[in-house]
């Protein structure tokens, strides 16, 4: 899995350089913030006593910020980064829950392509690579390889400044049936899933220089 991950990872940054070519780019920062929703449910197995369950994450604020230059398509290539601090739950409606903090941080390359027509620059936009989830109460940190696709407006008031609003959604990807937040090096859920979704709605100001 982790040749796979690099492997994906290397492509999209070749891309990078064929595009950028020798045209000149301008660099920006983008901070950004909004809200994630979606989250997937993950069907679990407690490995000792083979009872099933849920992992859910709970939808909540999020931040981050992209950093990149532009290139000549028009678009731009990125390197984003977004953190969500949420809580988990373990248990369904016959067990008491066990609740504890999540944080959740997505750091990604991306691109984007836009659509200019005048000041108002619609974009479609993908990007891939790594989602990292860390929960609090001694339970280990997880560490999967993830893409994303979504699509946006900015609109520019100056040629250094413009406001933008977008939406993604992330895959996550999870070997099905492997160990989940283990505890105190006992590996207790073994979750059923390949993917875990989560969508994000974010506006944001671009500074171009």
């Amino acid at each position: 899995m982790k040749y796979k991950q690099r492997l994906g990872v290397s492509m999209l940054a070749m891309s990078v350089l064929m595009h950028t070519g020798n045209v000149a780019a301008e660099s920006f920062v983008a901070p950004f913030g909004g809200y994630a929703f979606g989250t997937s449910d993950f069907s679990t197995v407690d490995s000792t006593s083979q009872a099933e369950s849920s992992v859910k994450i709970a939808e909540s604020e999020h931040w981050g910020v992209m950093a990149g230059i532009t290139t000549p398509d028009p678009g731009s290539i990125y390197l984003l980064y977004s953190h969500q601090s949420t809580e988990f739950s373990i248990g369904d409606n016959l067990n008491q829950p066990e609740i504890t903090k999540l944080d959740i941080d997505y750091l990604h390359l991306g691109g984007a392509l836009y659509f200019p027509q005048g000041k108002f620059r619609p974009y479609i936009t993908t990007s891939a690579g790594l989602t990292q989830m860390r929960p609090d109460n001694g339970f280990s940190n997880e560490t999967n390889f993830s893409m994303s696709i979504g699509g946006g407006a900015e609109y520019q008031f100056t040629t250094n400044f413009a406001l933008f609003a977008d939406a993604r959604g992330y895959a996550t990807f999870i070997s099905s049936s492997q160990s989940l937040f283990c505890n105190s090096g006992n590996c207790k859920w073994l979750v059923d899933a390949d993917l875990m979704w989560q969508g994000q709605v974010s506006v944001g100001a671009k500074l171009t220089f």
